[in-house]
Order: C-alpha cells, then sequence, then structure tokens
C-alpha cells in the first residue's frame, strides 16, 4: 500500500505532480493527479482501447464533483485554469492510498467521504465510488457529479467544437451519448437520484505538464449533465463502452480485487516494495491478437518490439507468469519480416514499423531467458527454431537498413537519416545519436544469439547448425575484443565504424559483460564496470552520457527539440540499472549489500512521480528529478527482475 497524508495531499503542486494509473489488459486506461486537477493531455477517466491494444481514445475526462450539505455548496473537484486553481477541493483531502486501487478520503464539516476508482480488467469499463464513512448528519447530504467528456484520439486535445453532438439518452439507471458517429457510445450507468440536463462547454483547462514540455497546454471539454446522489447510501457510477448496471459495482470490485492478490499470491512477493512491483508489471501486459504483448509505457507509448523483449522476462518470468512470455514469444514471431520483429505497432494503421536492430536479437535472448526458466525446449524446437535460423541467415545476407554482418563477423547497422539502436532520438530528419556501423552493445547482443543458437542446435541434435553459429560466434569475439578496447580510458569504444572509434562514456557496454553469454573478454570485464559505475551510475539508473562529455546535458527539460536533443545525452534510464546489477554481479560475485543499495532509490521513487510505478527516465544531475513516462514498463521490469534474482 502506498500512502499520502495530508501534508502532500494539501499541496496543490505536491499532489498534483503525483499521478495513479489503473489500466485494464487490453490497451485503455484511466489517469490521473492525487489533487484531481488534470495536469496531461493523457489524463482522463476512461481512455478506452477501440481496436486492442491501441485505437485509444478518451471518452470521459474528467468527473466533477461537488458535495451539498443542507443546501451548503462544497466543492470536491480541482482544476488548474490560467493563472487560477479552481475549485479547490484538494484542501479537504486528508489521505491518498494506493490499495491496490486509488483511493481518497475527503473530510467535510465532520464528514468523512471516501472515493474509489477501479478499472476492471478486459474491458473498457471504470467503475468509480464514494462512500460517507463517518460522521452523516441529520440533514440531507446529496453529491452532485458532473462529466466532463472529450472523445478525442487520446495524443490530442478537445476544443469546443459546433460539431459535436451534445444529446444523450437516458433511461433508469443508463445515461449515454455518442457525440461523433464514427467513435464508441459511452454509456454511464449509475444510481443517481435525478439527471439533470445541463449542456455546458468548459472552456481553458491549463495542463502543466505539457506547458512545461512545450506542447499546446489548453483544452476544453463539454458538460452533458449531472447526476444527483442521495448519499445516506454509496453513490456509483460505471463508465463504459458497453451498457452496464451500477448493481455491478461490488461485483466488478471484488473481482478485481482478487486478480491483483493472485498475481502477488503466485509471484511469491512477500515485502511491500515487491508486491507494489508486481502489480506494476501487470499494467504493461495486454491483448493483441490471440496473444499478448506489452505496452512500452503510460501514458502515451504503444507495444514497441524492443522494450517488449528487454521488459518480458522481469514483468512475467519474475512475476511466475510463464504463459504470458510464451504467447507473447510466438505473438511477435507472427510478424517477423525479411529476419526482423517490428519495432513499434502503431497507434493509426496496422502496418508494423520494422526501424529496429536491436529489438530481435532480444528477441533470442527473452527465448533464452524463457526456455531457461521454464525448461519448454518443444516451443522452440517446434515453433520457434526455423524461425531463429531463417533470421540470422537475413542478417547474414543483409536486411533492411544495411543490417549484415561484415567480413569480420560483427553486425553493421544504419544508414542516413536512421535511428536503429534505443538511442533513437530523432528531430525531423536529424538523427541525435545516429550511431552508424557497429554500436558495441549490437555487437553483444549478435554475439549473444549466435551462442543461444549453438546452444539450441547442439540440444536438438543439429550438429551442423551448432558448428556453423559457433564458428560464426568466435569469429566475432575474436573480431569484437580486438576493435573495440579503449586502452585510453580502460573500456570500450561505443561505435566503430571503419577507421572511426567514438570514445564516449556510455552505458552501452554494460551488455558486453551482462548478457549470458559476454563477448568481452574476461580480464576486461573489472575495469568496463568499474568505468559506467564511478562516470553513470545513479540511484536510479545509468546515465546515458558521462558528465565528463562536453556533448552532457544535466537537466531534461525545454521544449521538444531541447529534450529530444538531450534524451540520451546524460539523461538517467532507469532499466539500465538491471543490465549493470547483472554485470555487477558477474565481475564482482559478492557484494549483496551493495548491490541492494542500488535499488534503494527506486524504492523511494515509488511514491514520488506515477505512484506505484517506475519513470522512463530522470535528470542526469541530481536530485534525479522523474521526467518522460511516468510508468515504463522496462523500467520496472528490470528493476523487479533485479529484486527477484538477489533474493
Amino acid at each position: 500500500m502506498i500512502k499520502l497524508q495530508e501534508d502532500i495531499c494539501r499541496d496543490f503542486a505536491a499532489a498534483t505532480e503525483r499521478e495513479w494509473l489503473e489500466t485494464n489488459g487490453i490497451g485503455g486506461f484511466a489517469s490521473g493527479t492525487v489533487s484531481g486537477a488534470n495536469s496531461r493531455r493523457y489524463h482522463g477517466i476512461l481512455t478506452a482501447a477501440t481496436r486492442p491494444p491501441l485505437g485509444r481514445i478518451t471518452m470521459l475526462s474528467k468527473l466533477e464533483e461537488t458535495l451539498l450539505v443542507d443546501g451548503e455548496r462544497i466543492d470536491l473537484s480541482a482544476n488548474q485554469y490560467p493563472g487560477k486553481v479552481h475549485p479547490e477541493g484538494f484542501q479537504y483531502l486528508t489521505q491518498f492510498v494506493l490499495d491496490p486501487f486509488p483511493i481518497w478520503t475527503y473530510e467535510v464539516d465532520g464528514i468523512t467521504i471516501e472515493k474509489r476508482i477501479i478499472m476492471v480488467h478486459g474491458r473498457n469499463t471504470v467503475v468509480c465510488r464514494w462512500s460517507v464513512m463517518s460522521g452523516i448528519p441529520s440533514g440531507s447530504v446529496t453529491l452532485e457529479v458532473r462529466p466532463l467528456v472529450s472523445f478525442v484520439d487520446y495524443h490530442h486535445l478537445k476544443s469546443e467544437d459546433p460539431a459535436f453532438d451534445a444529446n444523450y439518452s437516458s433511461s433508469p439507471g443508463l445515461v449515454s451519448l455518442r457525440p461523433y458517429a464514427d467513435l464508441p457510445e459511452l454509456y454511464l450507468a449509475h444510481n443517481a437520484r435525478t439527471v439533470r440536463r445541463t449542456g455546458y462547454w468548459y472552456r481553458g483547462f491549463e495542463y502543466a505538464i505539457e506547458k512545461e514540455r512545450g506542447f499546446d497546454f489548453h483544452e476544453d471539454l463539454f458538460q452533458p449533465f449531472a447526476l444527483d446522489f442521495d448519499m445516506r447510501s454509496p453513490a456509483a457510477v460505471i463508465a463504459s463502452t458497453e451498457r452496464e448496471s451500477a448493481e455491478n459495482v461490488e461485483k466488478y470490485e471484488a473481482a478485481e480485487l482478487t486478480r491483483r492478490e493472485g498475481l502477488i499470491e503466485a509471484a511469491g512477493a512477500t515485502a511491500e516494495t515487491e508486491k507494489q512491483l508486481v502489480l506494476a508489471a501487470d499494467q504493461f501486459i495486454v491483448r493483441r491478437g490471440e496473444g499478448y504483448t506489452i505496452i512500452a509505457g503510460y501514458p502515451w507509448f504503444s507495444d514497441w518490439g524492443r522494450d517488449t523483449m528487454i521488459a518480458l522476462p522481469g514483468l512475467t518470468l519474475a512475476t511466475n507468469r510463464p504463459e504470458i512470455a510464451r504467447e507473447i514469444l510466438i505473438e511477435f514471431s507472427k510478424h517477423v519480416s525479411q529476419g526482423m520483429i517490428p519495432n513499434r505497432f502503431p497507434d493509426a494503421g496496422e502496418t508494423p514499423d520494422y526501424n529496429t536492430v536491436d529489438a530481435t536479437l532480444w528477441y533470442f535472448e527473452a527465448i533464452r531467458a524463457y526456455a531457461e526458466e521454464t525448461g519448454d525446449y518443444d516451443l522452440i524446437e517446434e515453433e520457434l527454431y526455423a524461425i531463429l535460423s531463417e533470421i540470422i541467415t537475413w542478417h547474414l545476407r543483409g536486411t533492411r537498413y544495411q543490417i549484415h554482418v561484415d567480413t569480420d563477423g560483427l553486425l553493421y547497422a544504419g544508414e542516413p537519416g536512421r535511428q536503429l539502436t534505443w538511442m533513437d532520438a530523432k528531430i525531423g530528419d536529424l538523427v541525435i545519436t545516429p550511431r552508424t556501423g557497429k554500436p558495441v552493445e549490437i555487437q553483444a547482443l549478435w554475439y549473444n544469439a549466435l551462442r543461444i543458437m549453438a546452444d539450441l542446435a547442439e540440444r536438438f541434435g543439429r550438429d551442423d547448425d551448432r558448428q556453423r553459429f559457433d564458428a560464426m560466434a568466435d569469429l566475432a569475439k575474436l573480431s569484437f575484443n580486438g576493435l573495440f578496447w579503449n586502452e585510453k580510458e580502460g573500456c570500450l569504444f561505443d561505435v566503430v565504424e571503419n577507421t572511426r572509434q567514438d570514445p564516449a562514456i556510455r552505458p552501452n557496454q554494460v551488455f558486453a559483460v551482462s548478457l549470458a553469454h559476454p563477448i568481452l573478454n574476461k580480464d576486461r570485464w573489472q575495469p568496463v564496470i568499474e568505468k559506467v559505475r564511478d562516470e553513470l551510475l545513479t540511484p536510479v539508473g545509468l546515465r546515458s552520457l558521462s558528465a565528463k562529455d562536453p556533448a552532457y546535458v544535466p537537466i531534461f527539460s525545454g521544449s521538444p527539440f531541447d529534450r529530444d536533443s538531450g534524451y540520451h545525452q546524460g539523461t538517467v534510464w532507469g532499466w539500465l540499472i538491471g543490465p549493470f546489477i547483472d554485470a555487477y554481479r558477474k565481475t564482482f560475485n559478492e557484494n549483496d549489500a551493495e548491490i541492494r543499495s542500488m535499488l534503494d532509490g527506486f524504492e523511494a521513487h515509488l511514491t514520488e512521480a506515477g505512484l506505484g510505478q517506475v519513470s522512463e527516465i530522470f535528470d542526469a544531475d541530481p536530485p534525479h528529478k522523474p521526467r518522460g513516462c511516468p510508468a515504463q514498463a522496462w523500467s520496472v521490469a528490470e528493476v523487479l527482475r533485479s529484486i527477484k534474482s538477489g533474493s
């Protein structure tokens, strides 16, 4: 349980920078802030996945809540407008907990009211419930709830629109509206005493994070009707793309509580941090077709091949959900094209993007981790081995973006205007870190993939294949150790291309040690890991560039151009703590206490940004303020995997 007390809840800035998230397992979500004021375009009570896991539409943006005690109106909501916060309902907040749902507690004139929000798994459905917990007065207590709707692609902002159909249909216990014929209908099931037509545009909401990020930050929302509840019994609203009944509130809540308790039990989690990370991990696992995939981050990412494969061990194997891992591996095998798995599945359209060199190589490592954990080599032999062999063949003869094996056995990748590694920032046609040639982690992943294939070939009695893969791996290792050693710095070059050797001190060299089959000669492990520790390690991950480098960017802020320019120029990435700990453990064997201390910063972080979640990135300089996505799959996965591997 994460608990925030009055000192944070009644501080508008502190309460607004802390965000909650509910997800539904098919790509939809609900999110907002502790204060109740939306600070992102992505905040909303119901963002529905109309083409799971994508096609996401923000339908219900907010619920404005006003308590009427003997006729006196007391607003519980909060909104940021230009130059003013109105109303200031957060001043009545005494507590916010995540247990496991978002739960707010308000105190108004001696009355204690609790609000909770729960998303139903597998459906575009959100349950909202308000209850008077104590202090029921002799007079009347009414709760007025006013929905604010947008019906807009979740990346966009709503502006007042004369084409918006303001009509709605109302029957006992159910209201529905469909402002645009090409979007789904929104149903609001309720147990309200009355439904009153209003029909107003609320104009000029201001979103602080969008403003900070250099994007448009004002929005208008439509308020079609008001619901009045007699608070002598709990008030309930179920927002859904399906017809619902308010009578299902307790059933849905109980089912979701049982499901989440089951996840914790299956994972064998006992410590509070581990329990929370297990629940965080579940939020990224979503359906794609008949199988599963992983949403890279909330609120704005879709499913990315690279992120999925890196996150798979932590999100599924570390939580004892190997059947999910199996489904993901099978699902991605259906999308292999020219020896590559997709980089991402776009929000619009069905054609995947394949602009990545490492996602496919991470696929090999995910399969290795799955097989080692489960012993399910039958799946690999019967369904995946031929696909993996074909992938190697494509890399040998060359595939997209000049990805091919060079004469030295190393993997070349890149062409002008393309960003193919995980350091993929691009502004228009400008690639910030092109890394064309032979990036260090790509060689580590390529070698690892070859050794995995050799091991599989041996297991399956394919001796010719084993000899071929071993020979390719031997050549790659020999070439790598000759080309990549930076004698001056006592570590590895980041990229080698012909005679150019990039000496930038980056975290990518960690993978030459951390992977199951290290490409780097063992006698060089220690200086590499010490270099990374001394110049890149922070309490929340690894810097993407040494602070000694002239290109180092200490703070991730400013315009979109400024931020994209600094995305991999020092900015700390949480997910890199996993491979660093793997490499550190291999190099120094013991030091368990030191390794545990490397994770302490993440425990504190669970209460400071995306509550119960791990952010995508952090400022390079202390105090390492969280930035980017407040909930990132591979960040959660690698922290959780590191905790589990050390337990």
